[in-house]
């Protein structure tokens, strides 16, 4: 089994959207899940948490997705993290219309089905499989194919959560 659980931020203004997405998520075993309800507090949140990929709602009161989505991508450490953003602005089916990107962007529609947020995560997660973090384990990048493994590591296969 793996022992290394993907972090996911989500970031929306919903509680009752977190919540349900965090449960689905948790029901897993495979992602450790952190939720912030303040699109203000988003920033910190991820400082505190280093995620794998932040799930981000497009509309919230405090400050716009994209707005947080560029900030996000100013910041070094976090410019490769994956960010899928949420939106009820838009259908499932409008999605799919668009092979599940808007803008270069990868969306899901609220409510998400959990059966296309797994399979979205784990795309995700599969393509930026390399990206590392400050702060996290020595477990962490003596990944095989990690920047920062070792060369014993490098020798060894690598074992894919996803």
């Amino acid at each position: 089994m793996n022992t290394l659980r993907k972090r996911i931020l989500i970031v929306d203004d919903e509680p009752v959207i977190t919540r349900g997405i965090r449960r689905i998520l948790e029901l897993t075993g495979e992602h450790e899940v952190r939720e912030e309800n303040h699109g203000s507090h988003a920033m910190a949140a991820a400082k505190a948490f280093l995620p794998d990929l932040i799930l981000l709602d497009v509309r919230m009161p405090e400050v716009e997705g994209g707005e947080l989505a560029s900030e996000f991508r100013s910041v070094p450490e976090f410019r490769e993290i994956p960010i899928v953003f949420l939106t009820a602005l838009v259908t499932q089916e409008e999605v799919n219309g668009h092979g599940g990107y808007i803008g270069g962007e990868r969306f899901l529609a609220k409510p998400v089905d959990p059966v296309e947020l797994m399979n979205c995560l784990r795309e995700q997660l599969g393509k930026h499989a390399s990206h590392s973090l400050p702060g996290r384990s020595a477990e962490m990048t003596d990944r095989p194919g990690h920047p920062g493994a070792t060369a014993a590591t490098e020798d060894a296969k690598p074992h894919l959560a996803y």
